[in-house]
Parts: C-alpha cells; structure tokens; sequence
C-alpha cells in the first residue's frame, strides 16, 4: 500500500540547495530578521493566488480579505492594494482595515458577539455590519439613534444546509453564527420599521475545502436562499456575501483545489440573481486561500537527541507560536503539516524524527514521525503553508517564551 503523501511544496523554489523566500535564501533571510523563529510570507505567492482568482471568477464577483486569516498591518496593507475590499472581525480589525484607505463601503464586520463600542465604531465608519441576531439589531437601532447615524446593515444568515466536507463549519444546524434562515423573514421586517439602511446578506456555509463540486453545490444553495429571502426585503438586494471555503492542502494525501469549476459553476448561477436584482454586488470573502500558501514558519535546531531508539529534533520554536501545525487548532487525530529542512533542501531524506519545539508539555509537536535530511543543532526548520492562522492564532504568551517575528518579502 502506497503510504500518502503530500502535495508538492513548490510555492518557493530551491537553489543551492537552499529555501529561497521573495528570492533571498533562507538563511540570508534569518540574518536580515535577526532571529529565530520567525514567520515569511511571499508577496509574490500573495499576488499570483489573486491573480488566479481573477482568472477563474466570474468579472462581476468581489474580491475581499477576511483579516482574521493573517492581520500583519504590512500584509493587510499589500493586499488592501489588489482585492475589493475586506472583512473584519473585531475593533482592532476594523481599524486596520480603515487605516489601508479603502472606502468604508468596502469593509464588512463579522462576527456574533460584537459589543456596543464595536457596532458604534463601525457605525460612525460606515462599514456594513453583518447583523448576526435580532439582540444585536435592537442594539444597533438604540445605538443609530444616539449617535445620529443609520447603520449600513446585512443579515448574516444561518443556512438550512452546509458545506461537505468543510475542515471548519460554519452553517447549518444550530450555531452561534448568524440567523436561523427560517428567522430572517421576520428579521426583515423589523428592519423596515428601523432608520437602518438595509443591503443585503451574508451566507457562509464552511471553510477550508478541498472538493469544487461541494463548494459549487453550496454557492448554488446559497444564491437560491438569497433570492427566496430577498422577497420578503425592505429594498432591493444590493449585497450578497457568499463567503469562500477555498481550502488549501496541509496533510498527506490531500491535493490542491482547483478553483476553474468552481468559476464557471458560479457564473452560470449568477445570471438568474442578477436579472431578479440587477445592482447586486456579490462578494466572495477568502482568507486561508490567498495568504495560507505563502507563509513559511522557521525556527532552528537547539539539540538533536535520540531516546530509545527514536530521533527528537529540539527546536526554538513550537506550538506557542504555530498552535496549527501542533495539532491543537482543531485536528481531531493529529497530521503533520508538510516540513523540511530549509538549509538542505538537495540532502537525501533519509532520517525519521520527531521535531519538538521547548516548552514543557508533550503536546509541543511540530512534526512526528517525519522523514528529514540529517538535521542538527543551527539547521533551520520550514513549516510549509503557514501564511494564515498562525501566529495570531497561536499562545504567544504560554511559559513566556519570546513571540515569533513576522516579516513580509
């Protein structure tokens, strides 16, 4: 039997026998951070998965960013300059997001316990807040009217249907993201009878997933669930998020989606809503897939030691800093995330080992049982596709060890 592997790495190409990121080998690039560990992303990969996007979408579909994946400033920044707009989560998000010069209108703010200080703050900015119960559309009434102002708001609903196979679901079932979808008829008339300017909705069923029939299958549900709630709508349609769910491969045996099917299935389904509602702007909102591939996280070898038999890599680095790549961000069984050793790419792989970080607990794994070229003390290691919900996601502060640099090439 045929042991899986995983998908080729060849977002960053070798020379030398050593990992180049935005053309700088990486120990170069160690010397230029100034420590270890530290997280790389690629401008270059970046751009060529917004390119591949743009290629592959239908013209009329929106491009946004949804900050949680990776909120460096500087990364944010970049990509405020090559999407349509971004997606927000908290006040510190939406700050940033305001602060990349996008026209507020651009800007959507997610997420089902935003308090009173974040529905005012993005009220007086007038980003678009996806309202996700009706406890919080009272509360944003009350808060309009003190402040003077008629939030913009969508109604982020909790679909009847959900995702296959998503690695993360968000919809279907009882959750605590969004408006039972049987709900929102009643929603919407409540709305009608507040000074609240209404736009539309937000559906999003599932994230990272690798199969184009399911996600093609769940846009087809979704634009459907639009257009029958939109007939109870105090206004015409105006905005439809359909969220994203494009995953990435991290594990063995997993390949990359092709996202053409995905395109062409999507563009055939919007000419019927855009016909019922012609000045709908639909919105697909992604994260994991436009920065997940171009990250690296790199840390060094302190110590290499065998222990009965088996060989355990010591690093400075560990689930501290990359809670994913440990395994505890969700995995049920635990996979290891695609690892090398950066500076010897051209090395046979030939040893397997385990690749630890320091911190006292067993659950500080970054690789078990992974097959690497003969590593030790001063070697760099590279944890492949970790450009999105890494550090940010990650115990920075767990046993006080220093926090993980970030650097955008």
């Amino acid at each position: 039997m045929n042991t899986p592997r995983h998908a080729p790495m060849d977002r960053f190409p070798v020379a030398g026998g050593e990992l180049q990121v935005g053309g700088v080998p990486l120990r170069a690039l160690a010397e230029r951070v100034g420590r270890t560990p530290f997280y790389a992303y690629d401008r270059r990969v970046i751009d060529e998965q917004v390119a591949l996007l743009r290629r592959c979408l239908p013209e009329a579909v929106r491009l946004h960013y949804a900050i949680k994946a990776n909120p460096l400033p500087a990364l944010v920044r970049h990509l405020a300059g090559r999407v349509d707009g971004l997606d927000v989560a908290s006040l510190a998000e939406l700050h940033l997001a305001l602060d990349t010069g996008l026209p507020a209108p651009a800007i959507s703010f997610a997420g089902p316990g935003k308090t009173d200080e974040e529905l005012a703050a993005a009220t007086r900015g007038g980003v678009i807040l996806n309202v996700e119960s009706a406890g919080e559309l009272e509360r944003l009434a009350t808060i309009g009217e003190r402040l003077g102002e008629r939030p913009r708001v969508a109604l982020r609903v909790n679909p009847d249907f959900e995702l296959r196979g998503s690695g993360m679901k968000m919809g279907g079932g009882a959750r605590p993201f969004g408006i039972d979808a049987e709900q929102v008829p009643a929603l919407l008339r409540r709305v009608a009878a507040l000074d609240m300017e209404w736009l539309g909705f937000h559906i999003f069923s599932g994230s990272q997933n690798l199969g184009a029939e399911a996600i093609a299958e769940a846009q087809r549900l979704t634009l459907e669930l639009a257009r029958r709630l939109a007939s109870d709508a105090p206004a015409p349609l105006r905005w439809l998020n359909i969220g994203g769910g494009l995953g990435i491969p991290y594990f063995p045996g997993e390949s990359r989606l092709d996202p053409v099917p995905i395109g062409e299935r999507l563009g055939e389904r919007l000419s019927a809503l855009q016909q019922a509602h012609p000045d709908v702007e639909v919105v697909m909102e992604l994260g994991r897939f436009l920065v997940g591939e171009a990250g690296i996280y790199v840390c060094k070898v302190i110590d290499r030691k065998v222990s009965r038999g088996e060989v355990f890599l010591v690093t400075n680095g560990g689930m501290h800093h990359h809670l994913a790549a440990s395994g505890n961000l969700g995995q049920v069984v635990r996979r290891n995330f695609p690892v090398a050793v950066g500076n010897r790419m051209d090395q046979p792989v030939d040893t397997e080992c385990h690749v630890v970080g320091p911190l006292c607990t067993p659950l500080d794994i970054l690789a078990s049982k992974v097959r690497l070229p003969a590593a030790g003390p001063g070697d760099l290691i590279v944890v492949f596709q970790s450009g999105a919900y890494g550090l940010s996601a990650s115990p920075t502060g767990f046993l006080g060890h220093p926090v993980a640099a970030e650097i955008l090439v």
